[in-house]
């Protein structure tokens, strides 16, 4: 059994871009080894010799704090329709931003990536003919990345279930309907990128279904916590905690009753660009990885 502890690197977006920061904060400040490295910190839109350039000082922080750079995931600013983009050109381009995206990856030494599955447009999601087309098309998309990430040796790819239908896998069920979809045909097989506050379905709001049902499935875990009926990505603090739905023994309890034995739990907490949030986000990672380091001590 491998459990690991670590976090997303949303929290560092526009706030900690400089790799020599954020390394530092993870080991020393949250304690923590692992990350998920995200998208908006190297986007693969930008120029190659910039990018090589920037994977070398990556690389070099995350050498002398000793972290592991587990797993690859899109994020804010790359929250947007891309292989589900309703124009063909305009998904061919967002195929090869996933290929950049997964030798950036590589690059990295990271075992999985992903995103969300895609997201329609109401003008297709409305459409049942467009919404069958262009989810037949995000699927081949995604097996083709499959292929990809299996000459470049990843062990899998992954996705997250998102908050309303037309941004995809709104239901257990679909969730499942995608995976068996895409892993009809593919290179190293398609796994779910779970959020322990994702259970977006008005008859499915209790998040420990989700995590019953597809920890399995799941090589990385979000926590965030959380109120019902709602996603916060709240961190675990006392404060927090109160009202919170989310408690680390119940989290670790069902991820174990659903036979997942091996994952990376990764903190994916945001805090609102507010003179109350903004100064207490270090103070706030560091109670999380405190809180949850009970039960998951690597």
């Amino acid at each position: 059994m491998s459990y690991r502890l670590g976090v997303n690197l949303g929290f560092a977006i526009n706030r900690y871009i400089e790799p020599e920061i954020w390394t530092r904060i993870v080991r020393e400040d949250m304690g923590l080894r692992y990350v998920q490295f995200v998208a908006d910190l190297l986007n693969p839109f930008w120029p190659r010799e910039y990018i090589d350039k920037e994977l070398r000082r990556i690389n070099d922080a995350v050498r002398r704090y000793d972290l592991v750079v587990e797993s690859l995931f899109t994020s804010a600013f790359t929250r947007v329709n891309h292989l589900m983009n309703p124009d063909g050109e305009a998904r061919k381009i967002w195929l090869d931003w996933f290929r950049r995206f997964l030798d950036i990856g590589r690059a990295l030494g990271a075992k999985n990536a992903g995103s969300h599955f895609g997201i329609m447009t109401f003008d297709t999601y409305n459409n049942p003919g467009k919404q069958k087309f262009i989810l037949d098309e995000a699927v081949k998309g995604w097996q083709e990345l499959t292929f990809y990430a299996k000459d470049l040796g990843y062990d899998c790819l992954i996705f997250e279930p998102m908050s309303v239908p037309r941004e995809m896998a709104n239901t257990i069920e679909e969730t499942r309907e995608l995976l068996d979809a895409v892993n009809a045909k593919c290179g190293v097989p398609l796994k779910v990128c779970l959020d322990v506050g994702h259970a977006p379905h008005p008859s499915e709001r209790d998040p420990y279904l989700w995590i019953e049902a597809l920890a399995a499935l799941s090589p990385v875990i979000h926590l965030q916590q959380t109120v019902l009926h709602k996603s916060n990505h709240a961190p675990f603090t006392e404060e927090a905690n109160k009202t919170g739905i989310i408690t680390r023994e119940k989290v670790m309890e069902t991820v174990r009753k659903a036979g997942c034995t091996d994952a990376l739990f990764a903190f994916e907490i945001s805090h609102r660009e507010h003179w109350d949030t903004d100064f207490r986000i270090i103070q706030d990672l560091k109670e999380s990885a405190a809180y949850f380091r009970q039960v998951i001590p690597g």
